[in-house]
């Protein structure tokens, strides 16, 4: 196993190499989550996949901090990820804010990804408006209390309340079905999605559970898309609780590929 620091642009990023002649998995993180996350998922593959982990940018207790937190910087980190371990193909792996980093690198790279598990995200909506926008600033100036606190211990990211905010609501603009949706559409890999149930953090009534409904439009288009499962756990548990079936999602793609 391997751990240290990838140098990109003003920035460097904590990483763990498994190593081993696997089949390559990189584990795209929720958007303030680190790659901890991943363990239980890991666990359930074992030593006969390569797994790849590592904290974005301002992230975890030791990814440095930037200047552009940006979406489109996260979906370039990948390729930098990659270049650094020397992985020409991958599975991917992304868990909320991480699943649309994975559905975009995997629809503009084809010929370099395995395929991608896409764990409760990465679902065309248009959720966002003036008012959820104003909701979403607010929230993230309450937490900016415990945020201090949190940090040490890599909980909480190094983001000021403000580029939190910023970062939410542009995941609300790329997830938009007129953008989203043709990311999708032209994904032509292996895509499996693992969704959850009930509501997540900063979600107001069946928000959630309307937006995954509509994924079957998506895969109606894309036969390469597929909903592998949806289980019982909510948003911010099924990393904890579902890991079984998301590593079975893993072990189908990996069967698909070697096919």
């Amino acid at each position: 196993m391997t751990t240290g620091m990838i140098d990109v642009d003003d920035t460097a990023l904590a990483f763990t190499d498994t190593g081993g002649p696997g089949t390559p998995v990189v584990y795209l993180n929720g958007q303030f989550a680190t790659q901890g996350y991943w363990r239980r998922t890991i666990a359930d593959l074992g030593p006969g996949y390569r797994h790849v982990t590592y904290d974005e940018r301002g992230r975890g207790r030791k990814s440095r901090t930037s200047a552009d937190y940006s979406f489109e910087t996260v979906v370039n980190d990948i390729d930098a990820v990659l270049a650094d371990r020397g992985i020409d193909r991958a599975l991917l792996v992304g868990w909320s804010y991480g699943a649309y980093a994975a559905a975009y690198w995997a629809s503009r790279n084809p010929k370099r990804t395995i395929g991608a598990v896409l764990v409760d995200g990465a679902m065309p909506y248009d959720w966002l408006d003036e008012v959820t926008e104003e909701r979403i600033r607010t929230l993230f100036r309450r937490l900016r209390w415990i945020s201090p606190v949190l940090r040490p211990f890599g909980l909480m990211p190094r983001l000021t309340p403000d580029q939190q905010a910023d970062s939410n609501i542009e995941l609300g603009r790329i997830g938009e079905e007129k953008t989203l949706g043709p990311v999708l559409d032209a994904i032509t890999v292996p895509t499996r999605y693992v969704i959850a149930s009930g509501a997540s953090f900063g979600s107001q009534g069946d928000e959630q559970e309307r937006i995954r409904a509509n994924l079957d439009t998506v895969t109606t288009r894309n036969p390469n898309v597929k909903i592998h499962a949806k289980v019982p756990s909510n948003h911010g548990a099924i990393l904890r609780k579902d890991h079984t079936t998301i590593a079975a999602a893993i072990r189908e793609i990996t069967t698909l590929d070697r096919d």
